[in-house]
C-alpha cells in the first residue's frame, strides 16, 4: 500500500501541459511564479570583491547585493563585462566578471547610480 504524500501532485496533464507544483495551474497561467520573480535577491548593499578560490587560481571579480530582478541583473552584468572588456556570468544573484577588474567595476557602478563598496583584501 502506497502512502499519499501531501506535496505530491500532478506534474503533467494532456489537457494543460506542464503544471506548477505549488498552485497546480498550467505553467503559462501560474500565479506563484510572478510573485517569486518580483522579489529581488540582493539586499541593496552593493559589494565588489575579488576571488580565486575554486577557480584553478584564476581571478574573478564578484558583485554581490545588487537589489535588481533577474533580467535587470543580467543586463547590468552585460554592461559591466563590456566596460571591462572581458567575459563573465550571473549566478544566483552574483555577477562574476573574469579577471581582476575591481576598480573598473566600482567606477562603472558609480556611474550607473549605485553606491558600491570594495570588500575583502
Amino acid at each position: 500500500m502506497m502512502k499519499s504524500s501531501s506535496n505530491s501532485g500532478l506534474v503533467y496533464s494532456t489537457e494543460l501541459g506542464r503544471t506548477c507544483p505549488v498552485c497546480r495551474r498550467a505553467l503559462a497561467a501560474c500565479a506563484c511564479q510572478g510573485q517569486a520573480k518580483a522579489a529581488p535577491a540582493g539586499d541593496g548593499k552593493v559589494r565588489v570583491s575579488r576571488e580565486t578560490k575554486g577557480r584553478g587560481g584564476k581571478c574573478v571579480t564578484l558583485v554581490k547585493g545588487v537589489a535588481l530582478d533577474a533580467a535587470a541583473l543580467a543586463a547590468l552584468g552585460k554592461q559591466l563585462r563590456a566596460a571591462c572588456g572581458s567575459g563573465g556570468t550571473v549566478k544566483d544573484g552574483v555577477i562574476e566578471v573574469q579577471g581582476d577588474h575591481c576598480d573598473t567595476v566600482l567606477a562603472a557602478l558609480q556611474k550607473l547610480g549605485h553606491s558600491p563598496k570594495r570588500v575583502g583584501g
